[in-house]
């Protein structure tokens, strides 16, 4: 079982935004900016892609629920969907609230937030869900 499939399963901790039977959203803890949100499936998946057609709409149909969530939690001029990651193979979705292109460069320095902090931004999410 990866990272990703214990937070799911509440094995490790994290800060949940939203999830059903097949998708979990959490907040990421290196944040490029406060509302940056991590979407996975449940089920064990590397690669985005060797997802089947059904699933990937599902799974992008939920992501855009949290992404509109987002957008009203933490107004924005969009929210970026980026599909990156070789470190943990799990399939995952960064969604990451934008004023401007340079919020989504994942080369910039990450944000140092408290838990409480990390805990009342999951909440305005959740909250819009």
């Amino acid at each position: 079982m990866d990272i990703f499939s214990k937070i799911a399963a509440g094995e490790i901790p994290s800060y949940k935004v939203a999830e059903n039977d097949e998708f979990y959203a959490f907040l990421d803890i290196n944040p490029l900016v406060k509302g940056h949100t991590l979407v996975i499936p449940r089920r064990e998946v590397d690669y985005f892609f060797d997802m089947a057609d059904d699933e990937l709409a599902r799974y992008q149909q939920f992501a855009k629920r949290v992404a509109v969530a987002i957008k009203k939690a933490f107004p924005c001029r969009k929210v970026a969907q980026v599909v990156l990651g070789l470190e943990v193979p799990h399939a995952h979705i960064h969604l990451i609230p934008m004023q401007t292109e340079a919020d989504a460069d994942f080369r910039r320095e990450k944000l140092q937030l408290t838990e409480q902090e990390f805990c009342d931004i999951a909440q305005r999410i959740g909250q819009q869900f």
